[in-house]
């Protein structure tokens, strides 16, 4: 399907596949920067927002959402490094790929971004700070939603996913996993030149500004956001849609 959606299309074919999935899926397109002549089906799916549709919550004491979605099992982490999602437990171990980076977020928070295929899918950086590892896992490719999350044991640890740990000046690390589903072609990481980020650990060093575009889902999915326990405070956002650049969490002792 990545393969498929690579595939130059024509004018009129592109303009219809466009107009179906739009009215299919809902898709509003007044807040990107292109809305049409899109040379592709991944050019259509990775479209980026025009300048200002996202504002970005500033200040060094929140955290702004990662992505558009709808924030889900929003919650602490537990001494074990385990959080809950709709009531199962995962370890940050298995998210990050890295015991001793696990033990950061003991007392710390998670939450689950999931995305739908309306949703705009690109994956920005919810603090100041620079990306200092990225690790890419292999994985399963099973769908991101109510029923696979249902059925499927272990499911965000069990697809392939990338893991982009972000070092902050006040919050210590914040890690940023993006999570492929079914029928995601490839994710794409900044500072990462290749056309799907290859498996195993890369050190970028990238300084990002909050708000900065840190990845791509090439069809797909879902972001696991995590905060190291020294900081954290509490989430402001409730549950349910969110948008890019939103406030999402207040954090301790920062101004």
């Amino acid at each position: 399907m990545g393969r498929l959606a690579d595939v130059a299309w024509s004018p009129s074919v592109g303009e219809r596949v466009v107009d179906l999935y739009c009215k299919a899926y809902d898709v509003e397109l007044a807040d990107c920067a292109q809305t049409s002549g899109f040379g592709s089906f991944d050019a259509f799916f990775t479209r980026p927002l025009r300048e200002g549709a996202r504002p970005i919550q500033k200040g060094s004491s929140t955290v702004a959402c990662p992505s558009d979605g709808r924030l889900e099992s929003a919650g602490k982490i537990d001494e074990s490094s385990t959080f809950v999602v709709k009531g199962r437990a995962y370890r940050v171990e298995e998210l990050v790929g890295d015991a001793g980076d696990a033990r950061r977020y003991v007392g710390g928070a998670g939450c689950v971004v999931y995305l739908s295929p309306r949703d705009y899918h690109r994956v920005h950086s919810p603090v100041d700070g620079v990306v200092r590892v990225v690790r890419s896992l292999p994985g399963d490719y099973f769908p991101v939603n109510d029923l696979g999350v249902r059925h499927v044991k272990n499911l965000l640890a069990r697809n392939r996913r990338v893991a982009i740990a972000i070092d902050t000046p006040g919050l210590g690390r914040v890690t940023v996993v993006m999570v492929a589903a079914m029928v995601v072609g490839r994710i794409t990481v900044s500072g990462i030149e290749a056309r799907d980020v290859p498996f195993g650990e890369h050190l970028p060093d990238l300084a990002v500004e909050k708000g900065t575009e840190i990845g791509v889902f090439h069809l797909g999915s879902t972001v696991v956001l995590l905060l190291e326990g020294r900081a954290f405070d509490t989430f402001v956002m409730k549950e349910g849609p969110a948008r890019m650049g939103d406030l999402l969490a207040r954090v301790r002792g920062l101004g």
